[in-house]
């Protein structure tokens, strides 16, 4: 088989929008002007406040849930487009990990007096769950893990879901702090979520990445120190690359997928 049959094919996306949020950081423009100017935004909530649930709603919901949401209906918002409309991909490290260290515990302790709610959010699609309920969303909803590349898998199956008829993916990735004894082997700190509308078509004034899949070079996919430096040792810091590629408009950025493979990516800023 010759070289060009085995080459990886160019995967190609519009950015539509962009949601972002990490304590101190609540919005893309929040991150945006930080990395601009280091200015951190007056007194900012401690806590996402998701719109798209009901206020008992956001009240119930944890952190994960909460932070997905919030960015997922700001990349909306910016991109201008109905949540309904949009298949979705939520993509976590660990899901939320301080459910899974209740539940462990009492479990082991105490196993009569688990809490039915606390099990309903425990599940990996939790947060794409309560998407598709408060958006009304009938198109598809796909939750992935991946551990340390979870990321970098998210973005490329979205690229991919692109590459392969869909007209838009809502991609969101996101991870809270572990807590207890899962902490010692699964680090986690923070919370932090990050949103992407991604479209095939070519929108003016919006950037567009070209991505393939290649072999990493060592450390070309570190999480820049600025935004890291403010988000901690989140799980999902391995976003980070793009989204301060894409706040500083620069024109490369690479992501790690696993297994010694990255996602290079030419990014042209509209």
């Amino acid at each position: 088989m010759s070289q060009s049959a085995l080459s990886t094919p160019t995967l190609s996306a519009s950015i539509a929008g962009i949601g972002f949020w990490t304590r101190g950081l609540p919005s893309w423009e929040a991150a945006c002007a930080y990395l601009a100017d280091g200015q951190l935004p007056e007194a900012p909530a401690n806590r996402p406040s998701p719109q798209l649930l009901a206020a008992n709603e956001r009240r119930r919901a944890p952190e994960t849930v909460a932070v997905a949401l919030e960015v997922a209906l700001a990349a909306c918002t910016a991109a201008g487009r109905d949540p309904a409309t949009l298949a979705s991909l939520f993509t976590s490290t660990h899901g939320d990990l301080s459910i899974t260290d209740y539940m462990c515990e009492t479990l082991a302790s105490a196993p009569l007096t688990l809490s039915p709610t606390r099990f309903h959010n425990s599940v990996h699609n939790a947060a794409a769950g309560y998407w598709t309920i408060g958006a009304h969303a009938m198109a598809p909803a796909t939750a992935i893990s991946a551990l340390d590349h979870s990321f970098g898998q998210g973005l490329l199956e979205a690229l991919v879901q692109l590459a392969t008829g869909t007209d838009a993916v809502l991609l969101v990735a996101y991870d809270s702090a572990a807590t207890g004894p899962i902490a010692q082997i699964s680090r986690s700190e923070g919370l932090l979520g990050g949103a992407l509308v991604l479209v095939r078509e070519v929108l003016p004034g919006q950037p567009r990445l070209q991505a393939s899949l290649r072999d990493a070079a060592a450390g070309e996919s570190e999480a820049p120190d600025r935004l890291a430096g403010l988000v901690g040792a989140n799980a999902m810091l391995p976003m980070l690359p793009l989204f301060e590629a894409l706040a500083r408009r620069q024109a490369h950025a690479t992501i790690p997928t696993g297994h010694g493979k990255v996602l290079g990516m030419e990014i042209a800023n509209g």
